[in-house]
């Protein structure tokens, strides 16, 4: 009962912070009692497999019947001494977790210094809920959840012992309580733990969806009931965890994540352009790997602006290459605020600055004017290519009833695209295909025949493109990017997910490497020029050149002439319609062919 003495307001008296909780049996409890671990339910505790289907239809039973049921020291008692506050909260809500019922804080008392004087802890199921005003307005009114409880457990702080003993106790309820099996989702036993919150940004980090994540958290914890907080609860975290970050803004958190890459990685790059109000419109960045990479194999770039995958809608570029794998590479990426030639002038001069003023030798867009204004504006000695794939998607776009008209229209169109080596041949070819398909008045066709150098092989035959001639890869990294964004992830969510992109394409190249230097290609067949092969081509590069001298059996050779050191052959390709020319100089031992496979490429051909 409570005792009726009241404590003197003493200033000088404060309250011991001690970690150990002890009791008038001499009981211990650790520090911060972990309230989402599970409770072992002994035989004769409340809780048993049993009742689950028995609940419903068994009697209601009495205060003495659980309790005898409960080890006698985990019963609030009258004269049970504590060390805080905290620990007589800890020690009631343990209590009510075996008991089947939910606590919370009630009335307190403080002195003029601050010291706690008394606290009462009551069933979460006390009082009555207040008149809201509200009501009239409310269409779906909650769940009553109070009952006018009487349980309680109030302690107060003793002077001479410099502890908090329990005054008054009571143990009765005016509702039917629940069993360990379900007082897990009562509030006061619900929190998600540190160790939990970890694995939850990890996973969040890692793009794995909510109900994944509470799936792996509950089977590590033995089931729902173990798992120490419910579904909704995981929902509020996260809305917590985004709102903190949305507090700065996607700005701020876009600067501060930047800021943090470039202080783990001191060469890490990023560029902002903002507009006359200081307002963000395009961002640029490029780690160290990507400036390395481009060292190596930035000859040749595709750069594509075609994924737009973020919750405000900004156009995504990426500068794209690939390795001595033949493994897409991404030197660098941007958020853009539009696609006008302005914006991307800015990130052209952007990128070359970044790298130290080194630009591709070739690069490869689709169809884009204001891409091709500021290539010819900002890299007027890179070889603007344009993406074969793109010129058939639209073909079938603007001539889709050639196509069905006529079958043999689709093999004469790439025939003009790939096959010519002469740009007089091409260009009476051309002029046949419009005569052949009726096609002289066709504004499309006129128009791509204006961007002929871009496109036609016989221009750029002796251009090294590494034997790209769409920007597929852009594509496919695009697609590679769905797996790992959202539309609607923010900003800053776009930038973290996208890290993760890299991290796990950097690791594939590291297995590359590995399996590179660790082992030997198998040949198609013993010969001198595989066994070199071998050893100087990566494995994937080895066998792109292994199908093409395969594929060099196939050809017709046919010596043409000689002209003094020089022999000059005609090779045909099995089902081809055009020879190549080469030309053998006994002299030094060089080879030239007029397909200029080798130069376009980097490996020889079969031709």
């Amino acid at each position: 009962m409570d005792h009726k003495s009241p404590v003197p307001s003493t200033p000088d008296v404060e309250a011991t912070d001690s970690c150990d909780c002890q009791i008038s049996s001499k009981l211990e409890f650790g520090s911060g009692i972990e309230l989402n671990c599970s409770v072992e339910v002994e035989n004769n505790e409340v809780g048993g497999s049993e009742e689950k289907s028995e609940e419903a239809t068994k009697p209601i039973e009495t205060t003495d019947s659980i309790h005898s049921r409960m080890r006698q020291e985990l019963i609030p008692a009258v004269g049970m001494e504590f060390e805080t506050e905290h620990d007589a909260d800890a020690f009631y809500n343990q209590y009510a977790y075996r008991f089947g019922f939910s606590t919370r804080l009630s009335k307190a008392h403080k002195s003029s210094s601050g010291l706690l004087r008394d606290r009462l802890f009551v069933c979460s199921a006390e009082g009555k809920r207040g008149r809201d005003k509200r009501n009239p307005y409310v269409k779906s009114h909650r769940a009553e959840t109070r009952f006018g409880c009487r349980a309680k457990m109030k302690i107060r702080y003793d002077l001479l012992s410099r502890k908090y003993s329990v005054v008054e106790f009571v143990a009765d309820h005016t509702h039917v309580t629940t069993t360990p099996s379900k007082t897990h989702l009562f509030r006061s036993h619900r929190k998600i733990s540190l160790a939990q919150i970890v694995q939850a940004d990890m996973a969040y980090d890692s793009g794995i969806n909510p109900k994944e994540t509470l799936e792996l958290l509950s089977r590590q914890a033995g089931g729902r009931e173990h798992l120490g907080f419910i579904p909704e609860d995981y929902k509020n975290y996260l809305r917590s965890k985004r709102t903190r970050e949305m507090k700065s803004g996607d700005t701020g958190g876009v600067l501060e994540y930047l800021q943090r890459m470039q202080l783990n990685d001191p060469n890490f790059v990023y560029a902002i352009q903002v507009d006359e109000d200081d307002l963000i419109t395009n961002i640029f960045w490029a780690d160290a790997k990507m400036m390395v990479d481009y060292d190596y194999f930035g000859d040749v770039v595709r750069f594509d602006t075609t994924y737009r995958k973020n919750k405000e809608g900004r156009p995504f570029a990426m500068f794209v290459g690939v390795n001595n794998h033949k493994q897409t590479l991404i030197f660098g990426a941007a958020l853009l605020y539009d696609e006008t030639a302005e914006t991307f002038m800015w990130l052209f001069d952007t990128f070359a600055n970044t790298m130290s003023g080194k630009k591709p030798k070739s690069i490869l867009t689709d169809q884009d004017l204001a891409m091709a204004k500021a290539l010819a504006s900002q890299w007027p000695e890179t070889h603007h290519r344009l993406c074969i794939w793109h010129i058939y998607q639209n073909a079938a776009k603007h001539l889709s009833s050639v196509f069905e008209q006529f079958k043999n229209f689709a093999e004469d169109f790439s025939s003009i695209i790939y096959d010519y080596e002469d740009v007089e041949d091409f260009l009476i070819a051309w002029k046949k295909m419009l005569e052949k398909y009726n096609l002289q008045e066709n504004k499309w066709l006129g128009r791509l025949f204006d961007l002929k150098e871009k496109w036609a092989l016989v221009y750029g035959r002796e251009t090294f493109c590494a034997d790209i001639t769409t920007t597929q890869r852009s594509e496919s990294m695009n697609n590679s990017i769905k797996k790992y964004v959202s539309y609607k992830y923010d900003l800053l969510r776009f930038f973290r997910h996208f890290q993760r992109l890299l991290d796990d394409r950097r690791y594939n190249e590291s297995v590359a490497n590995f399996k590179s230097s660790q082992t030997t290609p198998a040949l198609s067949f013993p010969v001198k020029i595989l066994r070199n092969a071998a050893k100087v081509y990566t494995p994937a590069v080895f066998k792109w050149f292994q199908v093409e001298l395969c594929k060099a059996h196939d050809c017709t050779l046919k010596l043409f002439g000689e002209i003094g050191t020089m022999r000059i052959y005609e090779v045909t390709a099995h089902g081809k319609r055009f020879h190549h020319t080469v030309t053998f100089d006994s002299v030094d031992n060089n080879i030239s062919c007029t397909c200029k496979k080798f130069e376009f490429a980097g490996i020889l051909y079969h031709s």
